[in-house]
């Protein structure tokens, strides 16, 4: 299944949790009544329930908050946020404040220095992945 197709299907599950009939004319009230652009068409939202269309950041945004959903849940699923999540833990876990300190440090590099201190700690990485295969 593609994305925009996943997308039509939870913003029909997404709908039918907060109680309201996954119907265009419904979709296109509710969302215009909230959202401070442009009004969308019928066709328009047509296009997000059948899954032929994701909505632009700012009407998904809106979506989401009128469906008490996260925004990234309802564009991307669960599964998919919560791998994230789990990587973004995992990273957060595995680094101490030496570690956190040096990575801000780099970041503050203008992007020449950052390349070459890039380039001299992959090279350290290689010598110590061949120096252990040797082992």
């Amino acid at each position: 299944m593609d994305q925009k197709a996943e997308f039509g299907e939870r913003l029909c599950a997404a709908m039918l949790r907060a109680g309201y009939a996954v119907r265009p004319i419904v979709l296109e009230r509710e969302f215009n009544s909230r959202y401070w652009g442009r009004s969308v068409t019928l066709q328009a939202v047509r296009r997000w329930l059948r899954g032929e269309a994701i909505p632009s950041q700012d009407k998904l945004q809106v979506l989401a908050e009128w469906l008490n959903v996260e925004p990234q849940v309802l564009r991307f699923g669960e599964k998919t946020v919560l791998s994230v999540r789990a990587a973004g833990k995992r990273w957060d876990e595995g680094i101490g404040y030496l570690e956190r300190e040096v990575f801000e440090a780099f970041l503050g590099l203008p992007s020449p220095q950052r390349k070459v201190l890039r380039e001299v700690i992959l090279t350290f990485a290689k010598a110590y992945s061949a120096s252990n295969e040797d082992k």
